[in-house]
């Protein structure tokens, strides 16, 4: 496994951030998923070895997170949510900069910051100053920072926030690529499912400092839960309750389709046992294969 954690606890102060959080993660795209506050930014920076945990224990690539985090950093990439830049400089000095501080030779650094700089779309511009830049194009430059010295593993928090549709798909587009097509590992944090969605095969759930979920999506669709999607006519509200008496979670949209969500072992009967007990009528009645968003409610209780 490229990361492994076992009962990580921290906290500020009187608030807890991690309260035992265990999981492993082998190769390919995983998305990190969890509400404000699920405690997503401080475990990456646990794994970055920026933070020590108050209790627990992990290694990434095999070094140990309390005592190797200088190998960590040396291994992994890291694009912030937080803009990270230095007034004055080019984006290929920039690039060649952070480079060096992963332990490059100057001249290296300089040739790999030109190459990432042309991978990710700012070629043509490597010779501009930071400050000139566009939202999108600052994006595409914090990506090559945390490519330039060819990491293992790279670490993406909230990549593609405050961008325009069409920077997002230009970004998604670069991931989408390295996850695929690169000998690099993928960890995607984002509060946009559809990104995780559209990248990763996995996904970690956090949920008050708790691992959530954990796996596959599929496999996580398939055992978490059922969706079923209900049309009714009569007391909708009353139905709703009758079915969280049975342990479903119930959402409703705007357009009144029912979702009905329920866990493992539940008998989908129970539907229309309690359509009988509140004397509605079944107009709809569909099974549905969930999305990431599905698994995220039904997994948090998210709306």
């Amino acid at each position: 496994m490229s990361i492994e954690v076992k009962d990580l606890h921290f906290r500020y102060g009187g608030v807890v951030a991690l309260d035992g959080v265990t999981m492993s993660l082998g190769q390919g795209a995983v998305g990190l998923l969890g509400p404000n506050g699920a405690g997503k930014s401080t475990l990456l920076r646990i794994l970055l070895g920026f933070l020590a945990p108050g209790r627990g224990e992990g290694r990434v690539l095999g070094y140990d997170i309390r005592r190797e985090q200088a190998m960590i950093r040396r291994s992994v990439g890291y694009m912030p949510e937080s803009d990270c830049f230095i007034a004055g400089m080019d984006a290929v000095t920039f690039t060649a900069y952070f480079g060096e501080l992963s332990g490059m030779p100057r001249r290296e650094a300089m040739k790999r910051a030109h190459e990432v700089l042309f991978y990710v779309g700012l070629g043509e511009s490597r010779y501009r100053l930071l400050d000139t830049y566009s939202a999108g194009m600052k994006q595409r430059l914090k990506l090559a920072q945390a490519l330039v010295h060819d990491p293992r593993i790279l670490f993406l928090d909230e990549p593609t926030s405050s961008l325009d549709p069409t920077g997002r798909a230009e970004v998604l587009d670069l991931i989408r690529d390295i996850a695929s097509h690169k000998s690099i590992q993928v960890i995607l944090s984002s509060h946009i499912l559809d990104d995780i969605e559209s990248i990763c095969a996995s996904v970690v759930i956090l949920d008050k400092g708790k691992v959530a979920a954990e796996g596959r999506m599929e496999d996580l669709r398939a055992i978490r839960y059922s969706l079923y999607e209900v049309r009714v006519k009569g007391d909708g509200a009353a139905f709703r309750r009758a079915l969280e008496s049975r342990g479903c979670r119930v959402d409703v949209t705007e357009d009144r389709l029912i979702k009905v969500y329920m866990p493992e072992g539940s008998d989908r009967m129970d539907l229309f046992r309690a359509a009988v007990q509140t004397g509605v009528q079944l107009r709809a009645f569909v099974k549905s294969r969930t999305s990431l968003e599905d698994l995220f409610a039904g997994v948090v209780g998210a709306d």
